[in-house]
């Protein structure tokens, strides 16, 4: 975040250097709101540039293993461009060495999730997932594996069109 505001910040002052040359070439003919103008339009389009470019350039930095599974796409009425392209905010990976293996009832396979969201920290989640009966559980302290089941595992029937049990049973 920091380093996208010094971004905003360079190319205001490099919006305003443009207009003051223009001006400088035209022998000062131009009106003189064009600088702040100038500075204020670059600034905004490199604030846009930043809210589209955030996703493809954190999906692109994921290490080998880990892969995108769903995205999600915003707009709102007070960022007006984004109703015409909305840009994707937060996205869920699966990371495919985590994957793990548990036999029982029904084969399980554990494996941990990373969701990512603009503005905010990373957050992981082991999950488990079946891939026949299409069920999800999440994972937290309280389970455990103990004879080779899970136990206090509470699933989630989501069918198996989920992106995260669809990306899970794919590997």
């Amino acid at each position: 975040m920091f380093f996208e505001m010094i971004a905003v910040i360079v190319a205001g002052f490099a919006g305003a250097g443009i207009a003051l040359i223009l001006n400088k070439m035209t022998g000062g003919r131009l009106p003189r709101w064009l600088m702040p103008v100038a500075a204020g339009a670059a600034m905004i389009a490199m604030a846009i540039f930043n809210e589209y470019d955030w996703y493809p350039r954190t999906a692109n930095g994921l290490p080998d293993g880990v892969e995108v599974a769903v995205t999600a796409e915003e707009s709102a009425l007070w960022r007006p461009w984004t109703l015409v392209a909305p840009f994707t905010s937060r996205f869920i990976a699966v990371d495919t060495g985590s994957l793990r293996e548990v036999e029982g009832e029904a084969p399980l396979r554990v494996i941990d999730i990373y969701a990512f969201a603009r503005w905010q920290p990373t957050r992981a989640q082991r999950v488990a997932v079946d891939c026949a009966g299409g069920r999800r559980a999440d994972l937290g302290s309280e389970v455990r594996l103990a004879d080779e089941a899970l136990a206090g595992a509470t699933f989630r029937e989501v069918g198996t069109a989920d992106p995260v049990v669809a990306a899970t049973c794919a590997i």
